[in-house]
């Protein structure tokens, strides 16, 4: 039986990781900001209260956590702010926002959590493809973008740094997912976690770093 830390998990792909992966046996610790009673009704171990921008929160949480061992931790938390996104009308708290949840947040945790993790352990990083520079041909999104290539980049560092510890890093797009971030506009979050875990359970050390769509093609930076 493997254990699984996931973020962001009181609705959309992050509760539907939570489903999947208890259903393959394996143990799960969901970590929300508020949790929900769906999520404490899965039978699985909620930690709630807890806001990844928040050092306090996360040093209390891996205080929790000190016998755990963490084979995978998925890195789902994050947020989109989409107004004022646009070059006439930008909203730079907006964009400090989603920096400190999306990038530093992420970091931030998954550096807390380190000390849990051993040799063949696996971190996955749900970014987006909008943090691509290359694929960029819309524009404006600033905040999220910016954020986007932040925590990718973090993921990257992560698989180089971790690799000589056995520990690998995947970074991925999960695709357009029907979820209130996105306006219920994209395929269903049982589908797009299940693309996931395939990617996460494909992950090793050689190809640690790598930018994949859920899917599984290779995503350009």
């Amino acid at each position: 039986m493997a254990t699984y830390l996931i973020t962001g998990t009181n609705r959309g792909i992050g509760k539907e990781l939570c489903k999947q992966v208890h259903s393959k046996g394996d143990k799960v610790i969901a970590v929300c900001r508020q949790s929900d009673g769906e999520l404490e009704n899965l039978g699985i171990s909620v930690e709630t209260g807890v806001d990844i921008t928040s050092e306090k929160d996360v040093a209390n949480l891996v205080n929790r956590l000190q016998r755990v061992k963490l084979d995978v931790l998925i890195n789902n938390a994050g947020i989109v702010e989409r107004e004022r996104n646009y070059l006439d009308d930008l909203d730079f708290d907006s964009i400090r926002r989603q920096f400190e949840v999306n990038a530093i947040g992420t970091l931030r945790l998954t550096h807390a959590l380190l000390p849990l993790m051993e040799s063949g352990s696996k971190i996955a990083i749900i970014t987006s493809r909008m943090g691509s520079i290359d694929d960029n041909t819309s524009g404006s999104s600033y905040g999220y973008r910016m954020s986007k290539v932040a925590v990718s980049m973090a993921g990257k560092s992560l698989s180089v740094d971790l690799k000589p510890q056995g520990i690998s890093v995947a970074i991925l797009h999960p695709g357009l997912i029907s979820t209130r971030m996105t306006n219920f506009t994209g395929i269903p979050p049982a589908q797009a976690a299940e693309n996931l875990l395939a990617r996460i359970d494909e992950l090793n050390l050689e190809n640690t770093g790598t930018f994949w769509h859920a899917k599984g093609e290779i995503l350009p930076w």
